[in-house]
Order: structure tokens, then sequence, then C-alpha cells
């Protein structure tokens, strides 16, 4: 099943429910009015929407209209809980050899910071930043969409608790991350709104790419109409199950918290490229002993999207540009 929230004046938008094409769409009339609502009472509702779903993907549903994702607003424009894991060492590790960076990690625990979750930005929508200065990059994701999840779960269980996938630019402001990881909390001038791809998928759109507990597709990125990286997420060093765990050790997380996995990053990024800035940056570093890839500039335009196994668009893309915010 396919679900996504369009604009409506409101913070949290109308939800609907989006055939399996992205075509078409239609209100959650009379079953949720928005995503948050339906996570709260899935167990009750989750059958309805699957009718709808059904009946827009045969060409029953009466009240179906064209979907235009450039009116779609995150699948959840604004949770209780956004947390962001990195995933993939791989990353880790060439930013570490590239700025000699000293991170006190331990292999077998990951490391998942606390974002914010109050200013989702849609998939179209300009991307305001109060300066080039701030030096932005971005970074391709993945991230799941929980139910309550216990305090204490272990990983065989937290499996059950992933409800929908999203996909998402966590766009990074450079010029602070260092400086604020360095301290020892988490980033926070250096990590500004997240942008989500215009719908969200239950599980089994995903068919056989949902492996092990991690999405194994490539992630299609481009800057500026060039393809600049299609790493794949088979390689994560930790499951979503794990992170799920890790995330719930002391603590119960509640119905719509999105947990993120991390910038895609593979080992054989020569052949696939990567899936931000930073990564690029820190190859270049360690090759040639300078970093020529540029970073954001205003006007730039970001795409992500992420094909299933079939060839077909799954989330809908992400596609926005950078603009000054004008702050005075």
């Amino acid at each position: 099943m396919k679900l996504a929230t369009i604009k409506n004046g409101t913070r949290d938008g109308r939800l609907v429910i989006v055939s399996r094409d992205l075509s078409k769409a239609v209100l959650a009339t009379g079953i949720a009015a928005t995503l948050q609502n339906a996570l709260e009472n899935w167990d009750e509702l989750e059958p309805l929407l699957q009718e709808k779903y059904d009946a827009l993907n045969t060409g029953k549903e009466k009240e179906a209209f064209a979907f235009d994702p450039t009116e779609a607003m995150s699948p959840l424009p604004r949770t209780y809980q956004w947390a962001d894991a990195s995933s993939f060492l791989n990353h880790g590790a060439l930013m570490e050899q590239a700025f000699d960076l000293d991170i006190k990690k331990d292999a077998n625990v990951p490391i998942i910071y606390q974002g914010a979750g109050d200013d989702f930005l849609g998939p179209y929508d300009p991307y305001p930043v109060p300066g080039e200065e701030h030096l932005i990059d971005f970074e391709g994701e993945i991230a799941v969409i929980l139910d309550d999840v216990p305090m204490g779960i272990q990983a065989d269980a937290a499996k059950q608790h992933i409800k929908l996938f999203m996909l998402l630019n966590d766009v990074s402001l450079r010029a602070h991350l260092f400086k604020e990881v360095s301290i020892g909390f988490g980033p926070l001038r250096a990590k500004p709104s997240t942008v989500f791809a215009p719908v969200a998928v239950t599980p089994d759109e995903l068919g056989d790419a949902w492996q092990d507990g991690r999405v194994k597709l490539d992630m299609h990125v481009e800057c500026n109409g060039q393809l600049f990286g299609h790493p794949n997420g088979a390689e994560m060093d930790f499951s979503f199950p794990e992170l799920v765990m890790h995330l719930a050790r002391t603590r119960n997380l509640k119905v719509g918290t999105i947990l993120g996995s991390g910038t895609f990053s593979n080992k054989n990024y020569k052949e696939v490229g990567s899936a931000c800035l930073a990564e690029k940056r820190a190859i270049e570093i360690i090759e040639t002993g300078e970093a020529k890839t540029e970073f954001l500039k205003f006007g730039d335009r970001l795409k992500f999207e992420m094909k299933g196994l079939d060839g077909n668009s799954i989330f809908g893309a992400i596609d926005h540009q950078f603009v000054d915010a004008q702050v005075n």
C-alpha cells in the first residue's frame, strides 16, 4: 500500500491513498484524516485503507483523481520523534580517513542522533538556507515509520513494528557538523529540515528487495541533472530491526517515530558513486590529496529516487532546489 499527504492549508495535510504506479490517488475520507491518525489506529484502519488501495489499482475507485506529487507534503509532515542512524560503516570510515577524525565508536553499537521532527519539507518544496557559507550538503537515505515499540525489545521482534518506509534527503550543513560532533553531543545547527519523497509504502511494496532487515535497492541521486551516484542499501552494517532495538534500549518508542538508515554508502564507490557530497570530497582527498567537488549553491537542484525490482518508482521522487532564505 502507498500513502501520501497532500497540502490543504494545515500543518498535517490530508491523507490520501496512492496507486501503485503513482498516477492516481483517493482521499482517505471516512477512514483517517491524517497519516498520524491512521498509524495510531493501524490495526483497525489498515484493512480499510488496503481495500481502497486495491480498488484504486483495479480502476474501481470512483472518487480517484490524478496524483500530483508537487502538491505532496512529507508523508508524515511532523512527528514526535525523528532519529537518524549512521548504519553504513563504509561512509564513516571514508570520512575518518580523509579528515583524520578521532571518533570514539564501537563497531558493535550503531550511531544514532536525535533530529528535528517538527519541520519536514515536501519533495518539491524549495529548500531555504540562510547562506551558502553554511556548506550545504545532501544525504540520500531510507527511513522506517514505527508503531508503538516497547522498551528493551530484541531485534527479532522489532521487525513487526515497522509499518512504513520512506525515501529522504537528510540535508547537512557541513560548516557546523564536525565542530558539533567533536563537542560530544549530537548535531544541532548542522541538521536543518529533512525532505521526504511523496509516498510512504508498506513493506510488501518492496517485494523481495526487503531482506535481512535491509532495503536492497539502489539509491539514485542526481545533482543538476547529472547522475551523482547509485549506491545500494544491501551494505547496511546494522539492519533496521537492530537499529530499532538500539533506539528502544532504554525508552519506549511511540507510534509515528521515524528512524533513518544514514547515508547510503558502498565499498565499490568507484563504480556506484556516493549519496552525499562530503563522501565524494573525502574520496577525492584520499585519492588526490585535495577535495575538488564543491558544496551546493543557491539554484542547485537535487533528485532522489528508488526503483523496485520491476523498474518502477517506489516512493516517487524528491526533486527540489536550494534557495536563499533571506534571513535578516
